[in-house]
């Protein structure tokens, strides 16, 4: 054998080492992700979904997906068609937002919330008003502060492009001034036919062996569907291996629907009391879901939590609603968030 050869391989072999172990390294610094699974019923006197849907502010996509159904309802097509407008004004400065005029127009009516636009929260200064006046600042990286109706003045110096919501808004005429654009959510309707979908059992949140799915393995079949993959786990798909969890059922029609924008919680409440009241009159359809994800920049996830982004930046939750008015609530957080609320 060569000299030569002979050399290299200890080399080879401690510099296999060394990868190894920093791969290993680099695994244990993946950031977590919080799920968190709860079950109750809508009638119930401390059902909780009404507040969580209220407190989550700042949301930028809202699917619902609807099992044995080829057309929506003339109700829930018009609340979808009623998802918008919303607002982006351009090279505001800061110390608008804690005018007396504008916190007297859109602050005190309780229903007016602003983003920072295109901002990356762990690298630049984000801004984001919530309904009760107050203003969450991440000034940068590492650092989170609030600030009420007045604030410092010093804190607002700046300029930036923000994007609005609010419910009966005169946005456009307030801040004529500015260049200010109105916009519209875009929406998505589809038919998916042949649809496998797991068999659930409202009670039994964690699933049943050979019975029903569970929280969990729904959680991650509705990802794939929203994502357009395929279920089948062909062999030669390279793309995604992916097969509904079993036991499943196969729907000859399902409504899928997608809100993409800057979306109101008061209009996501609206869209989900409907979908409660889709099983009113006898249906085919076991469940329905409503999914709302939030901005990923956004410097809170539900109330004042703190959000982060890292690697991640989701904050999102997700109601399955069954036709006895139970309903599974899903909500996650990743990177460096606290547990959802």
């Amino acid at each position: 054998m060569p000299a030569g050869k002979g050399r290299g391989e200890p080399n080879a072999g401690r510099t296999c080492v060394r990868k190894t172990m920093a791969m290993l390294c680099r695994l244990r610094e993946v950031p977590r992700h919080l799920l968190v699974c709860e079950k109750s019923n809508f009638g119930h006197e401390k059902s909780r979904h009404r507040h969580l849907v209220e407190t989550h502010y700042h949301n930028y996509r809202v699917s619902f997906l609807i099992p044995e159904c080829g057309i929506l309802s003339k109700e829930l097509k018009d609340l979808v068609m009623d998802s918008g407008p919303y607002y982006f004004v351009k090279d505001l400065p800061l110390h608008e937002l804690i005018a007396h005029e504008f916190i007297n127009t859109f602050v005190k009516k309780g229903a007016c919330y602003a983003l920072t636009y295109n901002t990356n929260i762990d690298e630049d200064n984000t801004v984001a008003l919530l309904p009760n006046g107050k203003l969450i600042l991440s000034l940068d990286k590492d650092t989170y502060e609030e600030a009420g109706l007045q604030g410092r003045p010093s804190q607002y110096s700046g300029r930036k492009t923000m994007k609005f919501s609010a419910e009966g808004s005169t946005m456009m005429s307030y801040f004529s001034n500015y260049r200010i654009q109105e916009r519209q959510p875009k929406i998505a309707l589809s038919t998916v036919t042949d649809l496998p979908c797991p068999v659930l059992r409202s009670g039994e949140l964690r699933g049943e062996p050979e019975a029903a799915c569970s929280a969990q393995e729904l959680f991650e079949w509705l990802g794939a569907v929203f994502s357009n993959a395929e279920l089948n786990n062909e062999p030669d798909n390279f793309i995604s291996t992916y097969c509904c969890p079993q036991p499943s059922t196969v729907a000859a029609k399902a409504c899928l629907c997608t809100i993409t924008g800057f979306i109101l919680p008061e209009k996501i409440r609206l869209l989900l009391e409907q979908l409660c009241r889709y099983f009113d009159e006898p249906k085919l359809a076991p469940w329905v879901t409503l999914s709302v994800q939030g901005f990923a920049d956004s410097p809170v996830s539900w109330r004042e939590n703190e959000h982060g982004f890292r690697k991640g930046g989701e904050h999102l939750y997700n109601f399955v609603v069954f036709s006895n008015r139970d309903y599974w609530l899903q909500l996650a957080v990743g990177a460096n968030d606290d547990c959802p609320p």
